[in-house]
Formats: C-alpha cells, structure tokens, sequence
C-alpha cells in the first residue's frame, strides 16, 4: 500500500531471501536469460526485447518471469559468480529457470542475490516507480527525488510460501547421505526447488535429458567438475543435449583451443557421470525416446515442449543444473505437467485458414503463439486439416518455445491429448479465445527477417537438429542445382542422423552440393569463425534461430522456407518480401 511520500511496500513470496537496493529495470515482457543476456557483463542482448541494450548489473531487475531456454540458470549463475549480476530479482510469479541459478550460487559457492516474487497486481505497481528495496519477502519502491519513508502497512500478498513437501523414508537417506555424499548435494537442491514449485511430495523418474552440458562459462564447468570429483553417477538413463562444439572437428574448424577445452571438458565431465554422448537438441528423435505418460526429466526448451506436447511424456520445463540433480537422485518434484490435471488447455487460440502454406508456416504460427500465450497452456484450433508432419510439429514447438513460458500446446485433432476440445480443455468451455490471421504472421515474418539486404553469406539450417527427413527433402531441393560458391550452407544434426544420413547416401549427394555437416553443436552456440568474419547477413528455416541470432552473432538475419534457403545459397540473394500465401 502506498504512503504520505508516495512510497509502497509489497509483501511477497521470497524464493531465496536477502537484502538488496537498487534501480529498478522494469518489463512485462519475459525474458530468456540464454541468448537475451550476456554472461560476462549483464548487459541485455536479445534484440526482439523492450530491454535492449539495457545493463542489469546492480539493478533490480523486475520482469513477469523467464521464457526460452532452460540454461537461463547457467547465465545467471556466471553472472553471481563474476560479479554483474542484477542486485535483485523480482517476478510477478512463481520463476524456476532462473531461480535455480541463485539456489546453486548459494549452496555450492555461498554467493546468492533475493529472489522474490510478488502476484500481478503488485508487479504491475512497480512500473511506476525507479527505486526499490528488497528484504527477505518485503519490496519497498519509491520514486526518484522522493524520500524512501516508511510508507505504510505492507500490500497483502497474493502468493505464499507454505511449505507442503513430503519427503518418504528413501527421499531422507538420499538427503542425509546415507546413499553418498553426491547425492545429498543433488537432493538439497531438488528439495529447495521443490518447495519452490510448491510441490507435495516427489516422483520416481525414469529417464533425463540434460542441458547443463552447454558451455555458458567457468561456473558452469566448476559445478560439473565438483559433482564428478565426488562422485556422482546418474542413476537413470541420461542423454546429452548440443554441447558449444563439435567434438570430433573443432581443431580443423578453426575454434579456439581454450574454449573448446574447456567445453570438451564439461561434456566429458557429465559422460563420466554415466550420461550418454548423444550431444543432440531433438532427442526426440532418437530411439530412446519416452513414451506417453513416461514421466521424465528433460532441459532444453524445444525438447521438453516436444516430449510434452507431441509425444504425451510427462515433464517440467526443467532448467540447468536441476536437470542433473534430479538424474542424480531419480527423483522430481510432483507438480506442474508431472501432474494430469495440469496439462490442459487454459487457452484457445483458433488460426484462420491459410492456402497453399510452405513449411515457414509452422515457426511463424508457433512463435506468435507463444507469444500471446505468455505462460499458458494453448490449444490451437483450425490447422487440423492441414497436413502436418513430425518436422512442422517439430519448428512449431521450438518457436514456441523461444518466446512462451508455457511447457507445452495441443493442437485439436493432432497431438495425443487433443483429440476434442474436451479432452484438451478437461470440458472447461469458458477459455479466452485469440484468433490468430495473416497480419499476425506477416508482422512476426517482418520481425524475424531484421535485413534488408539483397546478399546472403551464410545459410543456416539445423536449429533445433535436422532429422533423416530433413535432409532428404534439402536433397531433392538441391538435386539438379548449382551453389553460389561464395555463400556456405551448413547444417547442424546429432551423430545418429549424420550416420543415418551417411548409410542412405543423402549425406554424400549434399556434401558434393555444397553442404557442410556439423555434430554435436547447434546454431546457438556456433561463433566466429565458422560463421566466418565477414558473413553479414544469415538466411535461416528456423524462427528459434531467426529470434536468439542477432543477439548472438552480432549479425543481420533473413528468415524463409526451406525451399528460400535453398534458392538463396543457389543465387546469393535474399528471398521475396513474403511468400504468395502470406499474401492472401
């Protein structure tokens, strides 16, 4: 409630307590902490963000929650552990991705910032005001050249820190060290977060996907060097997201040694620790996928809305470093899309009918969803006459989750737990209703496209990994075809698809096109020089890619079809200002 001096206090749930004072930076616009903030200095780098450019160092930093990528958690703990780290956290509602980042900085180095969250009403109160301090779960925000005062009676909260957790006799052997010491470590911080998500109890998990494999800096490296030196082993089988290079070539790609080093050594840490070298973003493609209603715990966002959404597996959108622990201890938190009643549908959002679409339809249908969705659950309806293939189901889902906090969609007569309205819903017929035309997605095409230049440098394909089917269709768009020799095209795929693609023959065809094959990597850790100095401006398929790019690369890009990429590494020159049916 506001004072005489103009000044408010809120009341709010502290996800990890603490004191600070700073400059508030505010945005109701989420924000992924991997690829929308630099590591080494603070500094906001996604330029589709209001936050642009803008430094967060000893500011209290005030946004709805994350979004994107779950290694968020490995930026922000580089950022505790080097000092540019934000004064404070506050979110308007509950944040994990994060969140963990602080819980590691504080149980494993003993450094930490307050983390608070305070409900929608309050958040939004703080738009109005430049200055703040936060005291365990009490904000104060006031005005500059106002006094600070007293203020009056705190605003009441509308969220609560009640803990609920039940821990069964083998959770508390595994938290005490009865079962090693590498395993109460991992414990502790899956009981913390665990509180955090307001979980009952945990579940038995039986398989992971771990994304803390990315190299996001020395922090990173050090916690998986601290774990392998004790010992820790995972005790589910475990597969390994994209890793920052590729492991067998960087040499002769021209990386740098020190960082492929040390990159090499974090992927070689968690391989120690029984995890697979599969070093893939789509493990969904692989044969060890989960099945429906396997519950799992899986990083990397485009995956987890995958496992989700199209193969019905069941769970959270887990970020860095918790993915670990909970393979660690095979156990997870009992809450948000572990639970059945938690995956429906708390949104309808019905898409006009296109004609004729190519397959830019799907990444720019998947990122303007997600972007109205915000943190909620979708059901899109009006696309289930289209055909839609593995591959669309695939660049939807990592569009939408490049700009959406939400763990998952259902598409109405599509994915498996969508078939009526009904079903995804669970017969709630009142849901807000957004209908999605092609205005919308020519804006989102004009957004992803951020150059206007006639020349292309660099073809980028592969973001998330390209799949066998993938490649045969570039292949039949490149059979017949001459590359402009100036321009590279490169592709990014797990070793199983490049051996699959090698045993069919479709590897070699398009190597002698002109395409080069990376593994291991993907396009959001690739720099200098395989994207070479003077490349300027990048054609890619991919909305992820076209969104998190400019930030990373420093580069212009230009967003299309396959079929335009293809055209474009033959000619040199960017595609059309829009495709005919976004022309309607």
């Amino acid at each position: 409630m506001g004072g005489a001096d103009g000044a408010i206090e809120i009341s709010g749930r502290a996800l990890v307590s603490g004191q600070a004072s700073g400059e508030i930076v505010f945005s109701d616009i989420p924000l992924s902490f991997w690829g929308g903030v630099e590591s080494t200095t603070g500094r906001v780098i996604d330029q589709h963000h209001p936050l642009s450019g803008q430094a967060l160092a000893g500011k209290i930093l005030a946004i709805p929650g994350s979004r994107g990528s779950s290694s968020g958690s490995g930026i922000i703990l580089e950022l505790i552990l080097n000092g540019c780290n934000p004064a404070a956290l506050v979110f308007e509602r509950e944040e994990e991705i994060i969140s963990v980042g602080v819980v590691v900085a504080e149980e494993i180095y003993g450094k930490s910032i307050p983390v608070i969250c305070v409900g929608s009403q309050n958040f939004h109160q703080m738009a109005k005001f430049t200055q703040a301090t936060v005291s365990g779960g009490i904000l104060r925000c006031w005005r500059d050249g106002e006094q600070a005062g007293q203020g009056s009676e705190p605003s009441p909260p509308d969220v609560y820190n009640d803990s609920r957790l039940h821990l069964e006799q083998n959770d508390l052997a595994l938290l005490d060290g009865s079962k090693g010491a590498p395993r109460a470590v991992a414990m502790k911080i899956v009981c913390r977060m665990a509180e955090m998500y307001g979980a009952n109890k945990l579940i038995d998990v039986t398989r992971a996907h771990i994304d803390s494999c990315v190299y996001t800096g020395p922090a990173g490296l050090d916690f998986a060097l601290r774990l392998k030196k004790m010992g820790a082993k995972v005790c589910v089988p475990t597969t390994l997201n994209a890793i920052s290079i590729d492991r067998r070539r960087w040499r002769e790609q021209g990386v740098d040694p020190g960082f492929s080093t040390s990159a090499g050594e974090l992927a070689d840490a968690y391989v120690d620790m029984g995890c697979s070298p599969t070093f893939t973003c789509a493990p969904y493609l692989l044969e060890t996928r989960p099945t429906k209603e396997e519950q799992v715990v899986w990083a990397e966002s485009n995956a987890v809305v995958f496992a989700n959404s199209v193969l019905g597996a069941r769970t959270m959108k887990y970020p860095d470093y918790l993915d670990i622990c909970i393979a660690i201890c095979g156990r997870a938190p009992n809450v948000g899309c572990h639970v059945k009643d938690n995956r429906t549908a708390n949104l309808i959002i019905d898409v006009e009918k296109f004609h004729q679409v190519d397959d830019a339809f799907f990444p720019l249908l998947g990122y303007q969803a997600g972007r109205v969705s915000g943190g909620k659950i979708p059901l899109i309806t009006g696309i289930e006459a289209n055909e839609i293939a593995v591959d669309d189901l695939k660049a939807f889902g990592a569009a939408f989750a490049t700009v959406s906090g939400a763990p998952m969609f259902h598409i109405l007569g599509v994915t498996p737990e969508a078939n009526t309205v009904e079903e995804a819903t669970g017969g709630n017929v009142d849901l807000e209703v957004i209908e999605i035309g092609v205005l919308d997605l020519r804006s989102i095409w004009r957004e992803l496209n951020t150059d206007d230049a006639e020349k292309i440098d660099l073809v980028s394909l592969g973001n998330p990994h390209f799949s066998l089917s993938e490649m045969t269709r570039l292949n039949d768009l490149c059979r017949g075809k001459t590359k402009e020799g100036r321009v590279s095209i490169i592709v990014t795929c797990s070793r199983t698809t490049l051996e699959a693609g090698q045993e069919t023959g479709v590897v070699w065809e398009l190597e002698k096109f002109g395409v080069e094959f990376i593994t291991d990597t993907c396009w959001c850790m690739i720099a200098e020089p395989i994207i070479p100095v003077d490349a300027r401006t990048l054609m890619t398929n991919s909305a992820k890619y076209a969104h998190y790019g400019p930030g990373l690369t420093g580069r212009k890009f230009r967003f299309g079809s396959l079929t335009a990429c293809v055209e474009a590494a033959c000619n040199g020159m960017s595609p059309a200002k829009f495709p005919e049916w976004l022309m309607q």
